[in-house]
């Protein structure tokens, strides 16, 4: 059985007796997603291939450092011998040491310059895509959309805007450590954020099935939205986070009048976003 989803079926009449020309148009596709990737992310495949080799290269350094052929030495938490070694020549008469110290300075400078090029370029490229999007601020108007829940209903965000203040927390990832932390906190806040008239609304980009185990397996007492594909993460322009390896945790607080008054962004610090979601909804009148 061939299942196809969002393919312009118009652009091949007859494509199921041309099967080679739809082959080949998937190829294309995928093709052109591979280039993509790849030039987007030339910098990040350098760091990251440049990086592989260096965990045997320093194996060997340390063991000529500490004088050892115990691989033991890779894990044992001493490191001062380890800078001088490669600071200073503290084997004068050891010319195997001082090539190998030599060749692991050069190598060890091209993986740090690697990794500045890949954080400034990156950095750039985040500025440059937030020019490019429309990034939803304080002050912006909360956009239209519409995302199935975890029981599988269709939530239309216009449903509520306008009537309740919104506290909007995109996270990313259902039973992550940080993401549970959060999501029990907003559970176990609910009573107040309900004295402040707000509706708390989750949402990642994990499926509904994900989701509704989620939710139960907490007992979240709260809506959950499953946004596959980003497309409201995108919306938003809600920014990624440890160089764009992980989706942002970012929360809007959105009052009566579908304006956005807040916007709180931290990775890390999970109960905060619950913590500032109080102090402002708190604040609103």
């Amino acid at each position: 059985m061939l299942i196809i989803y969002n393919i312009p079926v118009h652009l091949f009449p007859g494509f199921q007796r041309n099967k080679s020309t739809f082959k080949k148009y998937c190829n294309d596709n995928l093709r052109k997603k591979n280039m993509n990737f790849m030039t987007n992310n030339i910098w990040l495949i350098l760091f990251v291939a440049w990086g592989i080799p260096l965990g045997f290269y320093r194996s060997k350094f340390r063991k000529l450092v500490y004088q050892t052929d115990s691989w033991l030495i890779n894990i044992k938490p001493v490191f001062m011998k380890e800078i001088k070694g490669l600071t200073k020549n503290i084997f004068p008469g050891n010319l195997s040491y001082r090539k190998f110290r030599n060749f692991y300075r050069i190598y060890l400078g091209i993986y740090i310059l690697l990794f500045f090029l890949y954080m400034n370029l990156n950095a750039k490229s985040q500025t440059i895509k937030s020019k490019n999007m429309n990034v939803i601020e304080t002050g912006s108007l909360v956009p239209s959309f519409t995302l199935k829940d975890q029981n599988g209903s269709d939530f239309n965000i216009e449903s509520v805007k306008g009537k309740k203040n919104l506290v909007i927390y995109f996270y990313p990832k259902d039973d992550s450590p940080g993401c549970t932390k959060e999501a029990c906190s907003f559970r176990d806040q609910f009573e107040v954020f309900k004295k402040e008239d707000a509706l708390v609304i989750g949402i990642s980009g994990q499926s509904v099935k994900s989701h509704f185990d989620f939710a139960k397996k907490h007992r979240l007492n709260y809506t959950l939205l499953s946004d596959e594909g980003n497309k409201v993460r995108k919306l938003f322009g809600v920014p990624t986070s440890l160089l764009g390896l992980l989706p942002g945790r970012v929360t809007y607080i959105v009052n009566k009048e579908g304006k956005v008054v807040f916007v709180f962004n931290s990775q890390l610090n999970a109960q905060k976003h619950i913590d500032e979601a109080l102090r402002i909804l708190k604040d609103i009148k």
